[in-house]
């Protein structure tokens, strides 16, 4: 029975990334969701009382998974400039491996339908990296910018690499495409 409650949740929350992304928060019903699921729609309710309820946990989980992919060997490596340039190859590769994940994330994280509740819960998985640009700042070898400034052009910038990425018809632009969009974010950064 477990195993069939986490199906019927895992395909209304695919269902639901899929719509949201395509038609939007007000271009997605429940039904329409429920439908792409395959349950009825009373059965998304048994999980998900409101629309609002579903995209603040599909945004939580979709930001959570962007999270644990951007942390990945970060400890590894030596330098903050190493540092963070693992965390922004590994997020375009997150991104172009999850255009839909990284399409909704987009498209929502700026949304009155995310609640300051979920926003703040969200926060709590990437302290690694308001904790590596504060020591960034505090060590001197990066600029005395706030880090919420810091992160937020970190992550535009890396909606432009995907973007060129996705657009791109040849696979050898990728890695040049994360080079050299981490060398200007670092231009930005180092304080020389």
């Amino acid at each position: 029975m477990k195993e069939q409650v986490i199906d019927k949740k895992t395909a209304i929350m695919e269902s639901a990334l899929k719509l949201f992304t395509e038609r939007g928060f007000h271009g997605t019903s429940t039904a329409q969701i429920s439908k792409e699921a395959g349950i009825a729609t009373g059965t998304l309710f048994n999980y998900f009382p409101t629309k609002e309820n579903l995209i603040n946990s599909l945004y939580f989980e979709v930001k959570g998974q962007l999270s644990q992919s951007m942390g990945k060997e970060i400890e590894a490596q030596n330098t903050f400039q190493d540092k963070l340039r693992k965390i922004w190859s590994n997020l375009i590769k997150w991104g172009v491996d999850n255009q839909e994940k990284f399409l909704f994330v987009g498209q929502f994280c700026s949304s009155p339908y995310i609640t300051k509740f979920t926003r703040e819960e969200v926060m709590k998985e990437y302290v690694f990296l308001h904790d590596l640009v504060n020591q960034g700042i505090k060590t001197g070898v990066s600029r005395d910018f706030s880090a919420e400034l810091t992160i937020a052009m970190f992550y535009q910038a890396s909606r432009v690499v995907v973007n060129l990425i996705h657009d791109s018809d040849s696979s050898q632009n990728k890695n040049k495409f994360i080079e050299d969009g981490f060398h200007i974010i670092w231009e930005g950064l180092a304080n020389n």
